[in-house]
């Protein structure tokens, strides 16, 4: 049997926000998405990073087993980790034998019912206890004039894990102007009342950390000028979402 390898851009070794407790997170290469708010665009490429097998990365993770206390282990987010689907699950799959809680961040755009992706995600879904799904945009429209992509199969992808007991948090991002629409977030929290299994919705607020990295690979940056949200927007959207702090 051919070994599995991952592109792998970094590791984190105390993340506290991407998962319950503290995680191991590995951050992966590639991503089809174009979020024009991306923060990480180096992570693009399909290419680039170090390759390693999964017994290697959870080998390095395990030397912090110690610390996952409340509910801690590992995630993976990217890029988008599922371009990477042999690779994540094989390492989920060695990480639960492990007793180690499995996180995975993700933007779902490679998510499609079609074969052979959907039974190699129904594999990884086996192995992963939570799911951290960002969901840009409810707007079909706005969806792609954000991403370049449109949301049919991300929307999609959060009803199979409702359905299957899967449990989710749901995260998006609040770019004033762009995500901040009272309409689309009432449609928005709307369609996370469908959804059985969201145990924490989080609004992540629009910061312009990343655009250094836009400007030195050259790549226009469409949002300058944009600042990120206030308090009050803030609070304005966690109100409609519903999230109680």
């Amino acid at each position: 049997m051919e070994p599995i390898y991952g592109n792998i851009h970094s590791v984190e070794s105390f993340g506290a926000v991407d998962g319950p407790g503290l995680r191991f997170i590995v951050f992966l290469q590639g991503c089809k998405m174009r979020c024009r708010y991306c923060h990480n665009p180096e992570t693009w490429n399909m290419e680039g990073g170090e390759k390693r097998t999964p017994e290697d990365v959870l080998k390095q993770a395990l030397r912090y087993k110690s610390y996952w206390k409340n509910g801690g282990g590992i995630t993976v987010s990217g890029g988008e980790a599922l371009l990477q689907i042999d690779f994540v699950t094989e390492l989920f799959r060695l990480a639960k034998a492990q007793g180690v809680n499995t996180c995975l961040d993700t933007a779902g755009n490679p998510f499609t019912r079609e074969e052979p992706f959907f039974s190699k995600f129904n594999e990884l879904m086996n192995v992963t206890d939570l799911f951290l799904l960002d969901i840009k945009q409810i707007d079909l429209d706005k969806h792609k004039d954000l991403t370049g992509w449109t949301n049919e199969n991300i929307l999609d992808l959060a009803q199979y894990l409702s359905e299957n007991g899967k449990s989710m948090w749901i995260r998006h991002v609040l770019v004033p102007g762009i995500t901040s629409d009272e309409a689309d977030l009432t449609r928005l929290a709307d369609f996370l009342e469908t959804l059985k299994t969201v145990e924490k919705k989080e609004i992540l607020p629009y910061h312009v950390m990343g655009v250094p990295e836009w400007e030195r690979l050259g790549i226009p940056y469409t949002l300058d000028g944009i600042n990120p949200p206030s308090k009050e927007e803030i609070a304005k959207a966690e109100k409609i979402l519903g999230i109680r702090k």
